[in-house]
């Protein structure tokens, strides 16, 4: 019997094309290079700023209450002096909108400054990798350490830096959730194991997310999972300002002393000492061009700084700057798409300021009770409604309630309601008429709520009186 050779000892291996690319490459871990430097400088100041508002925003107090809560259950929305229920989130989808035509403007003027600076996943993610400069030492210690076999001093430092990692990751789902349920009462039942199931689930969930994104996936999430990184090279021209190399000065590039004459070895100012790729956060290498990579951290400008100050050679290597100017021209500032931008920006601004100043402070609900009508004694037709008032004022208000649509309309129950700040009361109230005023089988009544102590704080909300059907 002939022995059976399995199909891949015997297929010829395929012809590979040396200019290919593996689009389906295995990922390089990126170790990068710690550094100091002005925009360095900037996103530390930046980020502290932000962080110090997530973490410390929810702590704050406001009228013996938390003063950012998502109180779900409640459907109230508390932020500082204003409460939002469901009916305004009509401000939210404009709020949202501002937002998506300020990151279009900034997007046109700077790029992806927003990415580089202020986005969550790039804050975390320089946080996670300061944890691991702290636990197992700068870029060429942890690739020796990675490489090295298992050992009480590695297992030590990974350990630390995991610990690290869940920590921030624990202290950030604690405060998210803190946000949608008081973070006082949650950190106190999350202790002591009175806090409900979903509670654990919600804060388990967030922190393992922080961890997964900031401490494994990283750049993958900026290149491969953001949607912005998509679709924002359509909104660049030849005018915005980038994170760019510039090949006119700097090639041909090669290494060189300090003392070298540039013009006797006909060299650039680029030494190829590789240090704008080694604290690169994605890995790429600037001086190949824009990439969809490239997050406009500025850590290769601040790198390539230091390295022209220690060769006394002018900065500005790799800078902020523009295809035009790379090309020798002049970039305008001003131009159509640019104002376009900002003039839509200020106009949404104006529209959402002034929806949320005018909106209105009290709202009426009124639901009519499935039945359609019943007789009463004094052979009347009677209609029940249901009503609840919404206070969204900081303050307690007592409102008149009264409905008019028919002649000789009767109210049956309480005509006053006192309603404590940015809280709902809900009243049962029934209106009755004699049948010879009801002139059809449905009729149109309004039902009125006004503010007792200000006039001007007045709701209209019509509804159906039904009663039986009207012989011709």
């Amino acid at each position: 019997m002939s022995r059976r050779i399995p199909l891949h000892d015997i297929t010829p291996p395929a012809a590979v094309d040396p200019g290919s690319v593996d689009l389906y490459a295995a990922r390089q871990k990126i170790h990068t290079k710690a550094f100091n430097g002005f925009f360095r400088n900037v996103r530390v100041i930046g980020g502290a700023l932000l962080l110090l508002l997530y973490f410390g925003t929810v702590w704050l107090d406001w009228n013996s209450r938390q003063a950012v809560w998502w109180n779900l259950p409640e459907r109230q929305f508390h932020v500082f002096g204003a409460t939002f229920w469901p009916q305004d989130f009509i401000l939210l989808s404009g709020l949202l909108i501002v937002a998506a035509f300020g990151l279009f403007f900034i997007t046109v003027y700077a790029g992806r400054v927003w990415c580089g600076y202020t986005c969550p996943q790039s804050v975390w993610t320089w946080i996670f990798m300061w944890c691991e400069k702290i636990t197992e030492g700068d870029r060429h210690q942890r690739i020796r350490l990675d490489n090295a076999s298992a050992s009480a001093n590695k297992l030590l430092r990974k350990t630390a830096k995991h610990s690290l990692w869940l920590l921030i990751g624990l202290v950030t789902g604690i405060t998210f959730v803190g946000y949608f349920s008081p973070i006082r009462e949650l950190c106190l039942a999350l202790v002591t194991g009175a806090a409900d199931g979903w509670a654990y689930f919600w804060v388990g969930f967030f922190t393992l997310a922080t961890y997964v994104n900031a401490g494994w996936l990283r750049e993958q999430v900026c290149v491969y999972m953001c949607p912005y990184a998509r679709f924002q090279s359509v909104m660049f021209d030849q005018d915005t300002l980038i994170v760019s190399y510039d090949p006119r000065r700097g090639e041909p590039r090669g290494a060189r002393r300090k003392d070298t004459d540039r013009a006797v070895q006909d060299l650039g100012d680029c030494i190829d000492c590789t240090l704008c790729v080694q604290v690169c956060p994605t890995g790429i290498d600037i001086r190949d061009g824009l990439q969809i990579e490239c997050i406009g951290c500025a850590a290769c400008i601040d790198a390539c700084d230091s390295v022209m100050d220690k060769m006394d050679y002018p900065r500005g290597l790799i800078s902020y700057t523009t295809e035009h100017n790379l090309a020798g021209h002049t970039t305008r500032t001003l131009r159509p798409r640019l104002i376009g931008y900002a003039a839509v920006l200020l106009l949404m601004i104006g529209l959402l300021a002034s929806a949320f100043v005018l909106r209105p402070l009290t709202d009426l609900d009124v639901s009519k009770d499935r039945m359609l009508y019943r007789e009463t004694l004094q052979g009347h037709i009677e209609n029940v409604y249901s009503l609840k008032v919404l206070n969204k004022d900081q303050v307690a208000h007592t409102y008149l309630l009264q409905a008019t649509g028919l002649p000789a309309l009767d109210w049956h129950g309480t005509r006053e309601l006192h309603v404590p700040a940015g809280a709902s009361q809900t009243l049962v109230v029934s209106l009755s008429s004699a049948p010879q005023a009801v002139p059809a089988s449905s009729n149109e009544v309004t039902f009125v709520a006004r503010d007792i102590d200000d006039s001007t704080q007045r709701v209209e909300v019509r509804s159906r009186f039904t009663g039986p059907q009207v012989r011709q």
